[in-house]
């Protein structure tokens, strides 16, 4: 299921917004959220929820030991081997046919690669994971002691599967203590159309131009004109950004509606003026998350 689809647009999305209205409290308004991310997320399969609470449940408790330890070097560990089984996990679902296809070129085995279904919006809860966890160890936010909150941040269907990256330190306020006006709703309404008119008319608009002038086949591609393959990438240029925007608006839009405040994701970023200047507009929560997660602990311009 995806945000332009009808039966999310008038169905599940129309059904979960009335039950989250009647929700009396802010305890039922998030229990009516995790049961919709719960289901949303199980239409791609069961198995993948199955995977998404297990991780979950890894850096829960990875992070209530980090928060509980007494001394620096335990934190660490913690640390360390949560964030350790993040990224194994996340490796084998993304990269074990990448790596067994190299072996194989230059050993010949295995002589079957086996193929691995790649859950539904691993990346970003992954991010989000670690990011949760390693706050916790810098001590930016405290260890969510409730698991459901933590499942409930982690997976709703907002932004689970293609973003924007939310930090814990950005909505564990929100979790608990939350309002929603008239015209946040109406405000959310407007930039999921926004969303909604992207990804159906532009991006899809783009995607048929793309697929058009930029064919597959070698032959037909050999075929084509110099003019075609140009308006061919400058229509695909456009597509992805359509397309990643258009899920980002909805995303926010549907979080507005719901009392959540989602950073923006997309600052023009095909009106940057360098490449430096692309990547700070492009995909934000993704790029900032490399910065302040890999880049600066790593020593940055440093080293």
């Amino acid at each position: 299921m995806v945000f332009s689809s009808l039966i999310f647009v008038f169905c599940f999305f129309v059904i979960h917004f009335a039950a989250m209205m009647f929700a009396p409290t802010i305890k039922a308004k998030n229990a009516v959220l995790l049961v919709s991310s719960l289901i949303f997320y199980a239409w791609g399969g069961a198995s993948y929820l199955v995977l998404l609470c297990g991780m979950v449940f890894v850096n829960y408790a990875g992070a209530i030991l980090t928060d509980r330890a007494a001394d620096g070097r335990s934190r660490k560990a913690y640390m360390i081997i949560t964030v350790a089984a993040d990224l194994l996990l996340l490796g084998f679902f993304k990269y074990t046919g990448f790596f067994l296809s190299n072996i194989k070129l230059i050993t010949g085995f295995p002589e079957t690669i086996p193929q691995i279904a790649l859950p539904i919006g691993i990346s970003f809860y992954t991010f989000q994971l670690l990011s949760y966890t390693v706050d916790v160890y810098r001590k930016e936010v405290p260890a969510q002691k409730s698991y459901g909150l933590l499942l409930l941040y982690t997976a709703s269907f907002h932004q689970c599967i293609a973003g924007p990256i939310v930090r814990y330190a950005d909505v564990n306020e929100e979790l608990l203590h939350r309002r929603v006006s008239v015209t946040e709703v109406s405000d959310g309404i407007v930039r999921f159309s926004v969303g909604f008119a992207k990804k159906a008319i532009l991006a899809n608009t783009c995607a048929k131009l793309a697929d058009e002038l930029l064919p597959f086949d070698t032959a037909a591609l050999s075929s084509s004109s110099s003019l075609a393959l140009i308006f061919g990438g400058v229509a695909y240029m456009f597509q992805i950004y359509f397309d990643f925007s258009a899920y980002s608006d909805m995303a926010i839009g549907m979080g507005r509606m719901t009392g959540f405040h989602y950073k923006e994701n997309f600052n023009y970023p095909y009106t940057a003026t360098s490449v430096t200047d692309f990547w700070r507009r492009w995909h934000i929560s993704l790029s900032s998350f490399f910065r302040d997660y890999v880049y600066i602990p790593l020593g940055g311009s440093r080293v």
